[in-house]
């Protein structure tokens, strides 16, 4: 990974004012970077306190993201976090709202595929229907969760929940603890360097996080 060229890039991305959506944002959300050859995991579009900061789930949902990396052995530092939509889309009210086909195809197009280019990421984690279907248009997240697919793009993703979707439904936790350990097993399965996924299964039952355990760290 050439870091000049990511650099250039995300200044480009910053400086964007190709769509209709640079007209309520408060700041670009290019995404957050970890190591090359890595894992990328890939969210749908900023919210409001993500448009605030700059930076990529970083409210309740990116808490509980967080804690899940944990629990594999990981560190949001270890990881690359992207959106396929780099601003935020809001209701004419200023409220989030889900972007439409257009905007998702649009800015994804521009930007997701020149930053993927260049992390050439080992394993890309789709979080959510709406990032799973920029990549399979007409997929649907109950059919494809949990699961590695092919895409037409000649990219590899593993899908999973938007971690929203597990705070408004933390029955389906257990779900989403083994989600990630599929993750963990599956990057490992594609190196040799185990320094950042450890593979001590003690460590990784330890680490599993409940919902509980989320709220009571608030």
């Amino acid at each position: 990974m050439s870091e000049d060229a990511l650099v250039q890039l995300t200044n480009e991305i910053k400086a964007c004012v190709a769509c209709q959506l640079k007209e309520n944002r408060t700041q670009v959300v290019p995404g957050v970077y970890g190591q090359s050859n890595g894992i990328c995991f890939v969210g749908e579009a900023p919210g409001y306190y993500e448009d605030q900061k700059g930076l990529p789930f970083v409210g309740r949902s990116g808490k509980l993201l967080d804690n899940m990396l944990e629990g594999i052995g990981l560190e949001r530092d270890d990881v690359s976090i992207l959106n396929v939509i780099k601003c935020r889309p809001t209701t004419n009210e200023r409220g989030n709202r889900t972007p439409t086909e257009s905007e998702l195809r649009f800015c994804g197009d521009r930007w997701l595929f020149k930053q993927l280019k260049l992390l050439n990421p080992r394993l890309i984690v789709t979080l959510g229907g709406i990032a799973l279907k920029f990549f399979i248009p007409k997929a649907k997240v109950t059919k494809y969760v949990g699961k590695q697919h092919n895409t037409n793009y000649g990219l590899g993703i593993f899908v999973t929940y938007h971690p929203a979707y597990i705070l408004r439904n933390y029955n389906i936790m257990e779900t989403y603890n083994e989600h990630f350990e599929e993750i963990k097993k599956t990057l490992n399965s594609t190196t040799n360097e185990t320094t950042h996924i450890h593979n001590t299964q003690s460590k990784s039952k330890s680490k599993q996080k409940s919902l509980s355990d989320f709220f009571k760290s608030d």
